[in-house]
């Protein structure tokens, strides 16, 4: 079928479904407040209609891939390529008993995301101006900085993002606060006092533990972003941090959040100043597009989680919007699996609009080494 048809009004049923996972070691072992690990998975969907084939993926076990094959295939074969809405409220439904937070809503999010990367192909336009561009630029910001890293690699990673231009730099802290200020201080002093430094506890504090240390953050090393000071499920201790911690220090949640119930507690608790989504997880481009709108209405910017190449044209889209998380491990991944990856420029990542849909294709030959 020609593109020309589709816009005509054909129809274009998916045919296939196909899942892989492939798991990355880390270049070193990496931790923050709360975990540790020494590997990222990344489970695949490839979905083909009319000679045409849109990929999407979430970072979650290779269980999510199961899911898919058990719970959703039998939704998305079949039906209509366009009608990605009717499909996302499908999929949904089928995951009603199986539990939709957490790593159903991963598997749902690699299919969301497959379903508009294979419309886009199929009317053969890039996927940021079929979801609709408010935006031609998505500022990022450098995130790493794990806690199980040297100092040397702390200073080394900083300052290597401000070097390629990013005006913005995040560090994991709490694990082991008493180590937190020599940590800082070499961030600060890596970055200059020109760069933005963010820090992410991961929940790993209790509220007043949390509290000083925001006091802290701010006063000694200007630190103008926390991320989940505490638990993201801890409403009322978010909303301690953002009304009782210092002016110039935004608190941010909502990595998190899966179904659209999430991102509502979050905004109307009153406990983030900036919400955060990922697109791997919140039911994909759709679920993401409703959590942009959610922040908008209480009058909140969206900031994007991870998966910078999964992500590009949905943060095109929304009009509220901050920041992608421009995340070491995904970045150092997604190159390995795909062709067509971004790379920053003057802190931002462009998408490439001269290729259809997602512009990504995947080197099958070199991600079969890490087949899970």
């Amino acid at each position: 079928m020609s593109a020309t048809a589709v816009r005509r009004g054909a129809q274009a049923a998916v045919e296939s479904l196909e899942v892989s996972a492939f798991t990355v070691p880390t270049d070193e072992p990496e931790s923050d407040g709360t975990a540790e690990w020494d590997s990222t998975t990344i489970v695949l969907v490839e979905l083909s209609a009319a000679g045409k084939t849109g990929l999407g993926y979430t970072y979650a076990p290779a269980a999510a891939g199961r899911l898919v094959e058990e719970k959703l295939a039998d939704v998305v074969r079949g039906s209509d390529a366009f009608a990605t809405g009717e499909a996302w409220e499908a999929m949904a439904v089928a995951l009603r008993n199986a539990g939709r937070p957490g790593i159903g809503f991963c598997a749902l999010s690699a299919v969301d995301l497959a379903l508009w990367d294979l419309k886009a192909r199929l009317l053969e336009l890039p996927l940021a101006d079929l979801v609709g561009r408010a935006r031609d630029r998505v500022p990022v910001y450098g995130s790493g900085g794990f806690t199980s890293y040297s100092l040397e690699r702390i200073r080394e990673q900083l300052s290597g993002w401000v070097e390629q231009g990013i005006p913005r730099v995040k560090m994991k802290v709490s694990r082991e606060p008493e180590r937190d200020p020599e940590r800082l201080d070499a961030a600060r002093q890596a970055i200059g006092n020109e760069t933005e430094l963010y820090v992410d506890s991961n929940g790993a504090l209790a509220r007043k533990q949390a509290l000083r240390w925001a006091e802290r953050f701010a006063r000694d090393w200007g630190v103008v972003w926390y991320e989940e000071p505490v638990s993201s499920a801890d409403f009322e201790g978010l909303r301690l941090l953002r009304d009782g911690g210092p002016a110039g220090l935004e608190i941010a949640a909502g990595e998190y959040a899966y179904v659209p119930a999430d991102f509502r507690n979050l905004v109307a608790n009153g406990c983030v100043d900036c919400l955060q989504a990922d697109v791997t997880r919140c039911g994909g481009i759709t679920g993401f597009l409703r959590a942009g709108a959610l922040a908008a209405a209480f009058g909140l910017d969206l900031s994007a989680h991870c998966a910078p190449s999964a992500s590009v044209a949905a943060c095109c889209a929304v009009p509220s919007f901050r920041h992608l998380e421009y995340f070491h491990d995904h970045v150092r991944l997604e190159p390995l699996l795909f062709d067509g990856v971004l790379e920053p420029k003057g802190g931002a990542l462009e998408p490439d609009r001269s290729r259809p849909g997602n512009g990504l294709e995947l080197k099958r030959a070199d991600a079969e080494r890490y087949a899970a």
